[in-house]
């Protein structure tokens, strides 16, 4: 599987315009169009920065799904109000799943329409890394997160492929490892990283806390 995480900064104030858009004319269409809709989200901290995902079953699937929503009619229809609402929608991480099989199977979503705010938050941690840190990753930091009562939920690693549609950046500054966390309730603690990971590190970590949107599948 091919997954991107997407980071956008949106215009003050025009987060829940966005959401209302994207989850009324962007879910099915990019689901029939090829792609999976992982989860939307907003950023706790950034009252202006919205995240998703999203997965393809391989690179060349990631082409034609991109070409067939891109160049489709819904994406036609609504590209200018989507766009309108945004400052840079660039932040986007090509990854591919850390182990085996696919950490984020397809789920059900409520349907179009639903407004209720799931209470579950996320924290996704954002690691640039150097080759090598699945593996002590998964020997030395999961056990130690499982015990603090925060198991990862999903491993990535950066895809280094080569972008298959280039129309849509992705970054290649850094080579990244990336892991989700889910928190139950309203809790707003974050774990802290833990120890032997800072010798890993080829650049400062981001975290983001983030709260799955009405219709997101990871809720």
């Amino acid at each position: 599987m091919i997954y991107e995480f997407r980071r956008y900064t949106l215009r003050p104030g025009r987060r829940d315009e966005l959401i209302e858009l994207f989850e009324r004319e962007f879910v099915e269409s990019q689901e029939a169009a090829g792609m999976g809709v992982v989860g939307q989200f907003r950023d706790v901290d950034e009252p202006d920065v919205f995240c998703w995902m999203r997965k393809f079953p391989d690179m060349e699937a990631r082409r034609a799904a991109l070409t067939a929503f891109y160049g489709g009619p819904v994406w036609r229809a609504h590209r200018d109000a989507a766009n309108a609402t945004m400052i840079d929608s660039d932040d986007v991480l090509l990854l591919r799943p850390a182990f085996p099989g696919d950490p984020l199977p397809a789920t059900g979503r409520p349907p179009a329409g639903a407004t209720e705010m799931p209470e579950a938050r996320y924290v996704a941690h954002v690691w640039p890394v150097g080759a090598g840190f699945a593996g002590f990753f998964a020997d030395r930091v999961a056990p130690a997160l499982a015990s603090a009562g925060v198991p990862p939920v999903a491993c990535f690693e950066t895809e280094d492929a080569e972008n298959t549609f280039p129309a849509l950046p992705v970054r290649t500054d850094q080579t990244v490892f990336v892991w989700l966390a889910r928190l139950g309730g309203p809790a707003e603690a974050c774990p802290a990283e833990p120890p032997g990971v800072d010798a890993w590190l080829t650049a400062p970590p981001r975290r983001f806390r983030l709260s799955p949107t009405p219709r997101s599948a990871l809720r």
